[in-house]
């Protein structure tokens, strides 16, 4: 019930503050608001326009059962020809006194986080973007198999304006 209230939520938000420059954006739902290691989150595009400059943000939902004020990432940015391109990312979450960045009302906050800057997608055909998280506890070598509170992560790209 929760998930289709922030569905229709989201929705009606998007349809109010319409953004000219989004040529993409999706999202997944991790189940039960948990996000296991080993639960790639991917998505695909095409038909991008092969000279415009785009930028790439990665949206995440969390709620108050996730436990840390930073998430890491890796991702995999695969282009058409096959050539990939990996990253590990860290993105800040909460401040010192614990208070959520991003934007929402009640539990679940939203972060849109800066993925690329100015990227062309200069080939035809399908790109391809994984992401997983990298979550460990400070001095543990193993990572956090099952992340909670994550409850949703998406994709935008919106043409470059600058």
């Amino acid at each position: 019930m929760r998930n289709k209230f922030l569905l229709v939520l989201v929705f009606i938000l998007s349809m109010v503050s319409c953004n000219n420059n989004l040529v993409y954006s999706e999202f997944r739902a991790m189940e039960n608001g948990k996000w296991t290691m080993d639960n790639s989150v991917n998505f695909e595009f095409s038909s991008l326009d092969s000279v415009q400059p785009h930028n790439m943000f990665i949206h995440v939902r969390n709620d108050n059962t996730f436990q840390f004020s930073n998430l890491f990432l890796i991702t995999e940015l695969e282009h058409p020809d096959g050539k990939t391109f990996k990253d590990t990312l860290e993105y800040k979450m909460a401040e010192p006194s614990g208070e959520w960045l991003g934007k929402g009302l009640g539990s679940v906050k939203e972060n849109k986080l800066w993925f690329q800057e100015k990227i062309v997608f200069p080939d035809s055909g399908v790109y391809k973007l994984n992401i997983v998280h990298a979550m460990r506890k400070n001095g543990d070598v193993d990572g956090i198999h099952t992340l909670d509170g994550i409850t949703d992560v998406g994709l935008e790209i919106e043409k470059s304006t600058h």
